[in-house]
């Protein structure tokens, strides 16, 4: 981060949604749940709220299908351990997901999965073809391409299988008393833990009885819960991605506006919006930093940002060395052909903000501390 962002920077990146909002993929159990729990609802959100009762409606019908077809077949099916790509939201997490998910020896939950988690084993094959046209091409808040084919986070199927993740927030925004227990449920109630753990379990298993491979898994929530994810999974592998805090938190910023515009299904609410994004960065790393601890060795690599974007094929050879993963060079051609198709690729820029440099540099100087990053000049 230097000051040459303040001289270059342009209108961030602000693409439509095509109408999809994230909670049509809920059905209307969970529905009922979050309006119990005080979930903000207004007349002006009649165009996304009228669809997403529609939707609840027909996912729940198709989930009653799905359980009749595929229950005991998703009890028993074993898996093998996944990889957790970890880091906070806007480290460069989706472009690491993406460069590890080109080698077909993995799988992952794509786009429609995590927005139909309760019924993709059964209306996949058809439906996504039939409703592609409702995808948007590009990712509301940049310039990353979006379909549902392609790598999503599982975050969301989480959200819409259980309510308990951070991503309520798009329902009570400004509330972070509705939703802070949900990124590391350390102080979430037992039964609500277990619920999360059941939906992510039964999430990992109906991917494998789509493609009986290795799941490879992004969500930035999952930052905070190391410990949760070796009680399910031992054997699991982690690779976290860092960026240096000030891109991170600025981009966070815009995302976090551009999504509770998106998504809202009550009045828009960005009170406090900054200090609730510190709050949850703080939270991350200082998380991240003690948890990971409990990683054994051979099963965490770690790389930062700005070196990965500057040799992506060297660093992700290095990831495959360092976690044991199978030989790098079957998929080295892929890489490099991906890497190839995103130098047209641009990224939003935004101009220095002399308040969130000073947030950084001080507030944040542990993280600058931690990963060897200049202060913002």
């Amino acid at each position: 981060m230097s000051k040459q962002n303040g001289k270059n920077a342009g209108k961030p990146v602000r693409n439509s949604q095509r109408g999809l909002v994230i909670w049509h993929g809920m059905r209307m159990r969970e529905f009922a749940k979050l309006v119990n729990v005080g979930a903000e609802l207004h007349w002006s959100q009649l165009h996304r709220i009228l669809p997403t009762l529609f939707m609840t409606a027909h996912n729940s019908i198709w989930y009653q299908v799905e359980q009749l077809r595929m229950k005991r077949k998703i009890e028993k099916t074993e898996i093998q351990p996944p990889i957790f790509v970890l880091g906070h939201w806007r480290s460069g997490t989706t472009f690491l997901h993406n460069l590890m998910t080109l080698d077909d020896r993995f799988t992952y939950p794509n786009l429609y999965q995590c927005i139909f988690p309760h019924h993709f084993l059964t209306t996949e094959k058809a439906m996504a073809g039939l409703t592609s046209f409702v995808v948007p091409k590009k990712r509301p808040m940049d310039n990353m391409q979006t379909g549902w084919k392609l790598p999503q986070e599982d975050e969301i199927a989480l959200l819409l299988m259980t309510t308990y993740s951070p991503y309520r927030n798009l329902a009570f925004q400004g509330y972070r008393e509705r939703y802070e227990k949900y990124f590391d449920f350390k102080d979430a109630p037992p039964e609500e833990r277990e619920a999360w753990k059941n939906a992510l379990m039964t999430l990992v298993k109906k991917l494998t009885i789509r493609n009986n491979k290795p799941v490879v898994l992004k969500s930035p929530g999952h930052t905070y819960r190391i410990e949760i994810l070796r009680e399910l999974f031992p054997d699991a592998k982690f690779v976290y991605i860092y960026r240096h805090p000030y891109d991170v938190i600025r981009s966070t910023i815009h995302l976090r506006g551009v999504m509770f515009q998106s998504n809202a299904l009550g009045r828009l609410n960005l009170q406090s919006n900054e200090e609730l994004i510190f709050e949850a960065y703080e939270q991350c790393i200082k998380t991240y930093e003690q948890d990971k601890q409990k990683i054994p060795e051979g099963h965490l690599y770690e790389v930062k940002y700005e070196e990965l974007e500057k040799d992506p094929v060297g660093h992700m050879k290095a990831v495959y060395e360092g976690l044991d993963f199978p030989d790098f060079d079957v998929v080295k051609p892929k890489v490099e052909q991906y890497v190839a198709g995103q130098k047209e690729y641009k990224k939003n820029v935004f101009a220095t903000d002399p308040h969130l440099a000073e947030v950084v540099n001080n507030r944040m100087k542990f993280v600058l501390d931690a990963y060897g990053y200049d202060p913002v000049t």
